[in-house]
């Protein structure tokens, strides 16, 4: 597992901790649709940490299936997950956004072409002006 995958791999993991603090996932009475979703993300985060070819699909499932399902919890989605799962999901992206990912994306190809070190994390902090 690369670097870039690495980063997505922990910020994958952030939401869900941080999903586990609201009312609907939290309650020893929990909605079985709610479990559901939760289970399916774990899976995800399996799928991610090893890498199966089902990643991409699940995390696009559960991206979606979080917008549609859980409207007022989306700013917990991080945008960045909703960029490196893509396909339907992109929908949820305006264009502008989706420009600064690919921007994003291109500095990373070139210096992967060039051989030379990049640090995700690092230059996405810098790209989009994020505080340290």
């Amino acid at each position: 597992m690369n670097q870039y995958h690495q980063f997505h791999l922990e910020l994958l993991k952030q939401p869900y901790n941080h999903l586990l603090s609201y009312s609907a996932f939290n309650s020893s009475d929990i909605n079985p649709q709610d479990q559901e979703f939760l289970d399916n993300f774990i899976e995800l985060i399996e799928h991610c940490e090893n890498f199966t070819d089902q990643y991409m699909e699940k995390g696009q499932q559960i991206c979606l299936h979080w917008v549609r399902a859980y409207p007022d919890l989306v700013p917990v989605l991080p945008r960045d997950l909703i960029w490196f799962f893509g396909g339907d999901c992109l929908h949820y992206m305006p264009d502008e956004e989706i420009n600064q990912f690919q921007q994003l994306d291109e500095l990373r190809y070139e210096a992967e072409a060039n051989q030379q070190a990049f640090n995700y994390g690092e230059q996405r902090t810098v790209f989009f002006k994020l505080e340290k």
